[in-house]
């Protein structure tokens, strides 16, 4: 994809933001409450029929619904945030890192290397807190509830979740981790990464987002090494941990991807216990089975 064709996407977007926005809106908020009810009640199986009549919506609506929002049947999602499932995703993570490390990887599992590049602020940046560096902020819908993106000139630095529609929250969480940066709001700043960050059609590899890490050595590793778990696979604490070095250190791999500033582009979402268990999100954890039955959708599409 050119510039110029990515520009006439991204201009159709901003013309259609209002109707976009809506949708997104009215569909997260009934995902959020399918997911929940699947993530309490998947060891049974619930039927389309279960779910929908907890939701208070038609089968035809929720199935409807979620092929659209994550390209998958509610059934084919069930399917996916199984403890079977988990388990599946983390056959062989640690020679999965391994591989993505030293070969690289193909096909559509590489699609979020392909995605991302990234650079990492100097120590005596990251030691001055981010003393002289201005940041951009703004709110934006996204598949996942709303989310505020932070920019800065190098490229995408933060993006969180917005939740209970509390921004302040989710402002002063972002601002916290950088509290000598010059931070300001600039939803003009912040539209394009949020836009391409959820467009598909954005995910190229001879245009990736670029992505500022800002944090000490041992947790620019570990988010490192998250950016190369690839689609519809799963890594563990402890694979991690031997993957840069500290096999110990998990415990403190976990407190790194909990710091994680930058939710679904670097996929903590992707970290879960050895018995496939999801364990914490600082997002929470239906989201967390939301980005990963969406992630889903797209391994198979």
């Amino acid at each position: 994809m050119n510039r110029d064709t990515a520009r006439e996407i991204t201009a159709e977007l901003a013309d259609a933001s209002g109707l976009r926005d809506e949708t997104e809106r009215q569909d997260y908020e009934q995902v959020r409450r399918i997911v929940a009810f699947i993530s309490q009640n998947w060891r049974r199986q619930p039927s389309l029929e279960e779910i929908a009549r907890d939701v208070g919506l038609s089968t035809t609506q929720v199935h409807h619904l979620f092929r659209r929002w994550a390209g998958l049947s509610p059934k084919a999602f069930l399917q996916a945030v199984t403890l079977d499932a988990a388990r599946a995703m983390l056959a062989g993570s640690a020679s999965v890192l391994d591989a993505a490390y030293e070969t690289g990887l193909s096909g559509p599992g590489r699609l979020h290397d392909l995605f991302v590049t990234h650079e990492a602020l100097s120590p005596g940046e990251f030691k001055r807190r981010g003393e002289g560096v201005a940041m951009r902020y703004g709110f934006h819908l996204t598949p996942f509830g709303e989310a505020i993106v932070v920019v800065t000139p190098r490229g995408l630095a933060g993006l969180g979740f917005v939740d209970d529609g509390d921004r302040d929250a989710a402002l002063a969480d972002m601002a916290r981790r950088w509290p000598a940066a010059q931070l300001g709001r600039d939803d003009a700043a912040a539209t394009p990464f949020a836009r391409r960050i959820f467009d598909r059609r954005l995910w190229r590899p001879d245009e990736p987002l670029r992505i500022v890490l800002i944090g000490a050595d041992f947790e620019l590793r570990v988010w490192e090494t998250l950016l190369r778990i690839p689609f519809g696979r799963a890594a563990t604490y402890s694979d991690i941990a031997s993957r840069i070095g500290s096999p110990k250190a998990a415990r403190a791999v976990g407190a790194a991807v909990g710091r994680n500033p930058l939710s679904f582009v670097v996929p903590c979402h992707r970290v879960l216990g050895r018995s496939g268990a999801l364990t914490g999100y600082r997002w929470g954890l239906t989201r967390k089975q939301a980005m990963l039955g969406w992630e889903a959708g797209i391994v198979h599409d």
